[in-house]
């Protein structure tokens, strides 16, 4: 199978953006190692990550080695499993984060634009059959984010979700739920038995209800924190995922108007949340950048995609939301998407089948 893997490659840094920094060719297919699987790659959604021009990647992603194959979200079908690995076989339809990008993994057999992708086992789901891969592609990266932002104790260290929550008297604000993080936020939360409230615009509105939150408020609104205040009211507010252009100074003036939590998790890029963050502090609530990859370290990881995600995917507990939007077919037409993409999307995403 040596010669029968094909690849997006980002030959190297600083080309121009605009897709022209991309080329189809060939690639070496890597076999699994021990917590492994290999996934012949079927559908690919795309992120703003992957649309960065070229002098950020070097901000962003200092470590990157060129050539390289970047991407987060796939769906697909398994075709190997390293050593130890017993809950997925070949033929299994799968959704799966790939890590090529991180720093701890760095190459380029684990970039999600290619036909044959590495993945690590515990960051892999099955799907079932009413799921198509073009849906199930939606997932990985912002569901990823909004755990990590959610659970990991270095950010709001909410309680897990589960197939049957236990109802909590507490609220998660979800500032940017119509985002592909935010609707990953927002069933997430729910799934927990947290009660939520969420901003968008009022177009949005019935999408987020639909999603399991108790109430939205128009993020534009210059009335907008008052009114999740009032929203929030004496329960104690959980904690906050801030998400998106503008959230953070919001965010932080509702969590120190509340009680509660005093913990936001912002969900914009590391650099802006430094930048930000202290422009929007206020006394004793703290703000905390997340990086979508750290799960896969630590016990939200495998809670999410191996103790959680199957079952409620296959239940209907759990939606594969935003919807997907298909722009094309084949590994060329990526840099299309990415062109669409930086021109904005709102409620859906852009998705690619391989």
């Amino acid at each position: 199978m040596s010669d029968q893997n094909v690849a997006l490659w980002l030959p190297r840094q600083g080309l121009p953006k605009r897709g022209a920094r991309f080329e189809v060719g060939s690639a070496p297919y890597t076999p699994p190692a021990a917590n492994e699987v290999v996934v012949r790659v079927r559908a690919v959604a795309v992120n703003p990550v992957d649309a960065l021009p070229g002098f950020l990647y070097r901000v962003v992603l200092p470590w990157l080695t060129f050539p390289a194959v970047v991407g987060s979200d796939v769906a697909g079908e398994v075709v190997a499993v390293g050593t130890g690995v017993t809950r997925l076989r070949p033929g299994d339809r799968v959704l799966g984060h790939a890590f090529g990008v991180e720093k701890s993994q760095n190459r380029a057999a684990e970039g999600a634009f290619q036909h044959y992708v590495v993945l690590i086992q515990h960051m892999v789901s099955p799907i079932p059959g009413s799921l198509s891969f073009e849906q199930a592609a939606v997932l990985p990266l912002a569901l990823s984010t909004a755990a990590t932002g959610l659970f990991q104790q270095d950010h709001l260290g909410l309680a897990m979700p589960t197939a049957e929550p236990v109802e909590r008297s507490e609220t998660v604000l979800v500032w940017g739920g119509s985002t592909s993080v935010g609707s990953n936020a927002i069933q997430l939360a729910r799934n927990a038995g947290y009660r939520v409230v969420a901003t968008a615009s009022p177009h949005n509105f019935d999408y987020l209800r639909s999603l399991g939150a108790a109430e939205v408020v128009d993020r534009r609104s210059r009335t907008a924190v008052g009114e999740i205040v009032d929203l929030i009211g004496a329960g104690p507010l959980a904690g906050t995922l801030a998400i998106g252009s503008g959230s953070l100074v919001p965010a932080v003036a509702i969590a120190s108007r509340t009680t509660g939590g005093k913990r936001v998790a912002s969900a914009q890029p590391g650099w802006v949340t430094r930048i930000r963050g202290p422009r929007a502090r206020r006394p004793g609530v703290r703000v905390s950048g997340i990086w979508g990859g750290t799960l896969k370290d630590n016990e939200v990881g495998p809670g999410i995609y191996v103790d959680f995600l199957p079952a409620a995917l296959a239940t209907g507990a759990y939606r594969a939301a935003p919807d997907a939007t298909v722009v094309g077919h084949g590994l060329a037409r990526i840099p299309d998407a990415l062109r669409r993409l930086r021109g904005g999307v709102s409620a859906n995403k852009l998705v690619v089948t391989v």
